[in-house]
């Protein structure tokens, strides 16, 4: 191999040097969104070099007023920097949530590519050949439908009952209530987006070269039937029982705008727990960042405007930091009842298209692979949990401070 031409750059320079520009990166990120919090409400911070930004002086201290998070200003702002920050998050992580559901679901064509992170790899290089770049953002667009709405109102509504339940008084930041709130807020959110995650799972199992338009897909949804009940023969003691068995058939809907709300008591008894943890991990996290001996070297100064009991916000790598490790603990809980869901979701894309209830779900998901199948895909998950988790949190609560919230 010939030697590297004396004018190049040594080789062992470069991971020092990337270290030092992706800090000044984040560095100056973090300064720009303090500064436009300040302008926002309506003052400034001093500083010799406009340039740069002085981390360990604070700024003007201007004692802010308590924002009324009841109010319909707060609400308007924070929905939109949590819809925002749920976007942004989301296309960072489209292609690994592409293949992510075409394992969980079972899809034929990909089924022999599970177990392994070659396999993931060949997955991905697959659909890019089949379909090219746009294939790893199969239903992406139905997705960012259902994202925007959905983590603007999970962060609206933790705001919400943060501030029902917690309030200003720091003695009632227990674990219980935190995870109380953030579970409160899953359901909340999920409950008015469900049907859209319905369509979005749909679109993105489609792997037909004939492609089914988003309006054949709502209409095959809405026509798809349950599984019909076993005949019973009817015996004297069981008269009442089958009497009320066959009424609350006939009149319970079997197909239309219930079918898009398949998997939705799995997705609430999934919610309650990966919501919960995941808003408890990361404000436990900020917490531990927080703590006086290491807080130096972790936070931010202040914005001007701030109350002076909101407390100090994290720099850019810590805050990434919590929530990456927030997404990483959430998921390893609520994945069993995830992988239930989607396999609801889709029951009617496979088969002769009758859905499946939970039982009968977890039932055939245990007999074609036992426990294991119940965490397929996890490994992959992580890679796709942290940095959603990671660039949602931190975009969150940058936009907080940018909107005075």
């Amino acid at each position: 191999m010939p030697s590297a031409s004396p004018n190049h750059v040594s080789m062992s320079e470069f991971p020092s040097q990337r270290a030092g520009d992706a800090d000044s990166i984040l560095g100056k990120m973090d300064g720009v969104v303090r500064r436009a919090g300040n302008v926002v409400a309506g003052t400034t911070a001093h500083s010799a070099n406009p340039d740069s930004i002085d981390e360990d002086e604070a700024p003007v201290a201007v004692r802010g007023k308590r924002p009324d998070k009841h109010s319909m200003d707060y609400v308007i702002r924070s929905g939109i920097a949590g819809g925002i920050a749920g976007c942004a998050a989301k296309t960072t992580v489209a292609p690994l949530d592409r293949v992510k559901i075409l394992f969980q679901t079972g899809n034929p064509q990909f089924v022999k590519y599970q177990g392994s992170w070659a396999g993931f790899g060949i997955a991905m290089r697959d659909i890019y050949r089949h379909d090219g770049l746009l294939g790893l953002f199969r239903g992406h667009s139905a997705t960012l439908l259902k994202i925007y709405p959905y983590a603007a109102i999970k962060f609206v509504a933790y705001e919400q009952y943060r501030a029902l339940l917690i309030g200003s008084n720091r003695q009632n930041e227990t674990w219980l209530r935190r995870f109380s709130s953030g579970a409160l807020a899953g359901v909340t959110s999920v409950f008015f987006t469900y049907p859209l995650d319905v369509i979005r799972v749909r679109l993105a199992f489609e792997t037909k070269h004939r492609r089914m338009s988003l309006t054949e897909t709502c209409k095959k949804i809405y026509y798809e039937q349950p599984f019909p009940k076993p005949s019973i023969t009817t015996t004297q003691s069981g008269t009442v029982a089958e009497a009320a068995t066959s009424t609350i058939q006939a009149v319970a809907p079997r197909s239309g705008l219930v079918n898009f709300y398949r998997g939705f008591s799995t997705t609430l008894l999934g919610m309650v727990p990966y919501a919960g943890v995941s808003f408890l991990t990361h404000d436990t996290a900020g917490d531990i960042f927080r703590l006086p001996s290491i807080r130096k070297y972790t936070t931010l100064p202040k914005p001007a405007n701030a109350p002076t009991d909101k407390p100090a916000p994290l720099r850019a790598w810590a805050e990434l930091t919590a929530g990456g490790i927030s997404g990483a603990v959430s998921q390893t809980v609520a994945y069993p009842l995830e992988v239930i869901r989607r396999r609801m979701q889709v029951s009617g894309a496979v088969g002769d298209g009758h859905r499946l209830r939970i039982a009968e779900t977890a039932s055939l998901v245990f007999r074609e692979r036992g426990i294991p199948g119940f965490f397929v895909g996890l490994s992959i998950g992580y890679i796709k949990v942290v940095p959603l988790a990671a660039v949602s949190f931190y975009t969150y609560e940058r936009l907080k401070i940018l909107f005075n919230v």
